[in-house]
């Protein structure tokens, strides 16, 4: 769920690079990276937190020139941030290439040793980002001439990597001296957009992971991505794309449109907010089918991405819709913070009940999804506590029951709250009187109505289906083993700071 974006613009891209990772920041809050070209040459500046706390006045002075890339990163599986494993990646051979990945490889063992024994490329780190970087290099390598490029070069080191490559990949990358690369795996699961603005030199390019990035920065968006295909935009401003992969398939990762995107987004020709109003309005007609019984006498939503569903339901009920809780939006996103432990602990930190809409009332709280649920329980127990008489929990999406190796950061098996239990034993692990899921038949049609042309999804987090065809058992329970490790590798960490800063006190 990383953000990413590309520009190649008349003028220095500096600030449009950081007000597009500002944009962006939903899709990872871990680390970020800007690298700008100044003709062959590379300036970046990259680092562990924020948008804002990575990049100051002097940073910013040093990222010259009228084309680059960004990237911000969420963490994977658990993990803390690694100065190693920020991006954009970088190899100077046999060109300088920078690399910003949004996805995840399910091959990535594999490429791992072809890399070494074949290809006698070296990777630093486990960051499967890493290693598309280098694949990308050794193809490049293989297709050019006399160490010269042009963009049907590049486009066949596209087709290379995607022969090789397997899994959920949205890139962007930039060739020194050449120019913006930027592309989508055959399944086009991850989201891919691009645009362009005139001025009085020609237009500016910019790609992104959003298009509300093209949006709030100037840019008409054109279109998304295809899923195979390949764009390159030209250090000069020359725009080119060619389809470079056999037997595509359009499969947008379904969990953008539940949570993930932000709502203002359009993605694969499907309004993100539309698609969440559908959510509440098929939610509500599953209530009136099987829920009538349900005294209920407000709804609630959980701020932020469940507020959509959550109003159309209230109206399509005709119930009263009222904000019981209030977000410190200076808390990170809990569905993608390390460790169970710093995950639990901000709940309380991140909402307040208002106790007037909850007193005496029996509410039905409404939220985008249920994975771990953890944070579930803890937003029923403050329903309580502020003085609600009964609590209904009703979901948007539904239930999870596997992970998802496409790039979201899902836990393992043994932490969805919904693997290998029924809807009645979920509301008791959450602690409501009555748990209402929305019915995968039903979210895949609210979200395909909004653009009919899209006639399949990836969700294998509801499903088990994973669209690539290549995940199997072993492969997740090898995954995560690694989760595990890195998840207690995290809570060692925490602990450690938690107790150097208890020393420091002291």
């Amino acid at each position: 769920m990383c953000g990413i974006l590309g520009v190649v613009a008349k003028n220095p891209v500096n600030q449009l690079l950081y007000d597009g990772l500002l944009v962006l920041q939903h899709r990872g809050q871990d680390a970020a990276g800007i690298v700008t070209a100044e003709g062959a040459t590379f300036h970046m500046h990259k680092g562990g937190g924020m948008v804002r706390d990575v990049f100051r006045t002097r940073n910013m002075r040093a990222l010259v020139g009228h084309a680059g890339i960004a990237h911000t990163r969420y963490p994977t599986a658990g993990s803390a941030w690694s100065a190693a494993e920020s991006q954009p990646f970088y190899v100077n051979s046999p060109f300088g290439i920078v690399l910003g990945h949004n996805g995840n490889l399910t091959n990535t063992e594999q490429l791992k040793n072809d890399l070494f024994r074949q290809d006698l490329r070296h990777v630093n780190t486990n960051s499967d980002s890493e290693v598309l970087l280098n694949v990308l290099a050794h193809e490049l390598q293989e297709g050019a001439t006399n160490y010269k490029l042009d963009p049907a070069t590049i486009f066949g080191a596209v087709s290379g990597v995607h022969r090789r490559c397997r899994g959920a990949y949205a890139v962007v990358a930039m060739i020194a001296g050449y120019g913006l690369l930027a592309f989508r795996d055959p399944y086009g699961i991850r989201p891919l957009v691009f645009g362009r603005a005139e001025t009085d030199r020609g237009y500016n390019y910019q790609v992104a992971s959003e298009s509300v990035a093209l949006d709030t920065l100037g840019f008409e968006l054109m279109r998304d991505v295809a899923p195979g295909e390949a764009i390159f935009i030209d250090l000069d401003g020359n725009f080119y794309s060619r389809q470079c992969a056999q037997n595509t398939s359009l499969n947008p990762c379904i969990f953008e449109f539940v949570y993930l995107a932000r709502p203002d987004s359009v993605i694969d020709g499907i309004s993100v907010y539309e698609t969440r109003l559908r959510m509440g309005e098929s939610l509500a007609d599953k209530i009136k089918r099987h829920y009538g019984h349900l005294d209920i006498d407000v709804v609630i939503p959980i701020p932020d991405s469940s507020r959509p569903a959550a109003m159309e339901l209230s109206k399509r009920l005709n119930l009263p819709y009222r904000e019981g809780f209030i977000k410190n939006r200076y808390i990170g996103r809990t569905f993608i913070m390390p460790g169970q432990g710093i995950r639990r602990k901000s709940v309380r930190q991140k909402l307040n009940a208002i106790g007037m809409e909850f007193k005496g009332k029996n509410v039905l709280l409404v939220d985008d999804s249920i994975v771990r649920g953890h944070t579930s329980s803890e937003i029923v127990q403050m329903a309580r506590e502020a003085g609600a008489r009964k609590v209904f929990f009703a979901s948007a999406a539904p239930p999870v029951r596997f992970p998802n190796v496409y790039g979201i950061d899902m836990p393992t098996r043994e932490e969805l709250i919904a693997n290998g239990r029924s809807e009645a034993e979920v509301a008791r692990e959450v602690g409501c009187d009555e748990l209402i899921y929305q019915d995968l038949d039903a979210l895949i049609e609210d979200v395909r109505s909004v653009n009919p042309k899209v006639t399949n999804f990836e969700d294998s987090c509801f499903s088990g289906i994973y669209i690539t065809g290549d995940v199997t058992r072993e492969y997740l329970d090898g995954v995560e083993a690694q989760r595990r490790d890195g998840a207690k590798q995290a809570d060692i960490a925490a602990a450690a700071q938690l107790d150097l800063g208890l020393e420091l006190v002291e």
